[in-house]
C-alpha cells in the first residue's frame, strides 16, 4: 500500500513537471522564438519576404541572389539577411493583402517589402520598420497627350494601383478624373501603352524608370507627399525580428552599404 503511494507520488510529479514544461514551452511559441530560431521565421533559418512583384526598381524579376528577384528592396533586405546570418526567400503576393496585414497575419512571410508607405491606417493592422525610404507621388502621360498637369485630368481615365497612396491622392486630388484600378504596375504599364487609360498617378521612382523605358511617355509632375516606406510585420508578433531588422538597417546606412544599394537604383533624377 505504502510502496503504490510512492508510486503514485512519483507519477504525479512526472506529471506536473511535464505540465510545466508544456506551459514554458507554449510561452516560448507566443513570442514567436526559440534557442534555435530567436526571431519566430517561417521557416527558420530563412527570412521570407512578401512583395508585389514588379514594381521596378524596388522589386523585379533577375537577379543573382538566388531568390529570383532583385531590386532596391529585395537588394537591401538580402544585406540585412546576411547581417542576421539568414537566407532570404521572395514570394510574389498581392499588395492589397500584403498592406492590409492579410498575408502577414497568415503566416505566409516573415516581413512585407513592397514600396509600402507607412501610414497610420495601416499601422492599425502592421508594425513597421524604421523608414528606408522616402518617396514621391507623380503623373505619368504620353507626351503628345497635352496633358500638363493633374488640373487637366477631367474626364480623363487615369490609372493608380488598388490600395495605395498614390490611389488616395487621386482621389483626394484628380477633379474629374475617372479612376481605373488595377492590381500591381505590372498592368498599369501595359494599359497605358495600349491606350486604356491616359495616365498613371503613382510612385515616382517607378514612373521614372518608364519614363527611362520609352521616350513616348514622360512625368509632367510631382507631388511632395512626405512619403517614407517602411518593412512590413504582423501586428504585434514580431518584435524580436523588427528590432533585428531596425539594427541591421542602421549599421548598413552606417557602413556605407545601404548607399552604395541606394545608388545602384537611384539618380540625382
Amino acid at each position: 500500500m505504502q510502496r503504490r503511494n510512492i508510486f503514485a507520488g512519483i507519477a504525479l510529479a512526472a506529471t506536473a513537471t511535464l505540465a510545466l514544461a508544456g506551459c514554458a514551452g507554449g510561452s516560448d511559441a507566443g513570442s514567436g522564438g526559440t534557442a534555435d530560431d530567436p526571431y519566430g521565421l517561417v521557416e527558420a533559418g530563412t527570412l521570407t519576404v512578401c512583395s508585389d512583384i514588379p514594381y521596378p526598381p524596388f522589386e523585379f524579376e533577375g537577379g543573382d541572389n538566388g531568390t529570383g528577384y532583385t531590386g532596391f528592396d529585395i537588394d537591401l533586405l538580402d544585406a540585412i539577411a546576411k547581417k542576421l546570418d539568414l537566407k532570404l526567400s521572395v514570394q510574389d503576393v498581392g499588395f492589397e493583402a500584403l498592406q492590409s496585414g492579410t498575408t502577414l497575419a497568415n503566416g505566409t512571410c516573415d516581413l512585407g517589402a513592397s514600396a509600402m508607405t507607412i501610414t497610420d491606417e495601416r499601422k492599425k493592422n502592421i508594425d513597421f520598420s524604421d523608414p528606408y525610404y522616402d518617396s514621391l507621388q507623380s503623373l505619368l502621360v504620353r507626351t503628345d497627350s497635352g496633358i500638363k498637369s493633374i488640373d487637366d485630368l477631367d474626364g480623363k481615365n487615369v490609372g493608380v494601383q488598388q490600395g495605395t497612396t498614390g490611389e488616395s491622392y487621386a482621389t483626394e486630388n484628380a477633379k474629374g478624373a475617372q479612376l481605373v484600378q488595377y492590381p500591381s504596375d505590372g498592368e498599369l504599364w501595359p494599359a497605358i501603352q495600349a491606350g486604356q487609360i491616359d495616365a498613371i498617378l503613382q510612385d515616382q521612382p517607378v514612373n521614372l524608370e518608364h519614363e527611362k523605358a520609352d521616350s513616348a511617355y514622360k512625368i509632367v509632375e510631382t507631388y511632395d507627399t512626405d512619403e517614407s516606406y517602411g518593412f512590413a510585420f504582423e501586428k504585434g508578433q514580431k518584435k524580436e525580428l523588427l528590432d533585428a531588422v531596425n539594427g541591421a538597417l542602421k549599421e548598413l546606412r552606417d557602413s556605407g552599404d545601404y548607399q552604395t544599394i541606394y545608388d545602384t537604383y537611384f539618380t540625382a533624377n
